[in-house]
């Protein structure tokens, strides 16, 4: 049912629409609504999502160009170090120095590495999961 209502005075014409919708009409118009809100939320986190991992893909390979120089400075800087001892004690010698440096470096690291990858667990969760068996056992006690 539609109605229209004069709202002007003397000769204004503009008119304004009044419609009686049903309770379902109106559900129906929220819910589509809601929908189309829900859908455009949607497709922003989508957007949002993409320019995050666009950016952190940026960031990665940055890093991968750092870890590049980093490197290639070490190496240069073990070629010098190599050089600068193969003066004192003969290149060979300074070779097997600079090697013996970065094998004890690299077995450092790995003994570190390795005690640290021995405290990754689930030490809570093992500790309530041993818990349980006692806690289900029934008591002697009377009640």
């Amino acid at each position: 049912m539609s109605m229209t209502t004069n709202t002007g005075t003397g000769g204004d014409t503009s008119r304004i629409a009044v419609h009686d919708e049903s309770l379902g009409e109106l559900i129906a118009g929220a819910t589509r609504d809601l929908s189309t809100l829900v859908s455009q939320e949607i497709e922003l986190a989508k957007a949002e999502a993409k320019q995050s991992v666009t950016s952190a893909a940026t960031a990665g390979g940055m890093f991968a160009v750092a870890v590049y120089g980093a490197l290639m400075g070490v190496f240069f800087l073990s070629v010098a170090l190599w050089w600068a001892l193969g003066t004192l004690v003969g290149n060979g010698w300074s070779g097997l120095i600079v090697a013996v440096i970065w094998l004890l470096i690299a077995a450092v690291g790995a003994l570190v590495g390795r005690q640290r990858l021995s405290r990754i667990g689930l030490q809570q969760t093992a500790e309530a999961a041993r818990e349980i068996p006692e806690t289900l056992k029934p008591t002697e006690e009377p009640r």
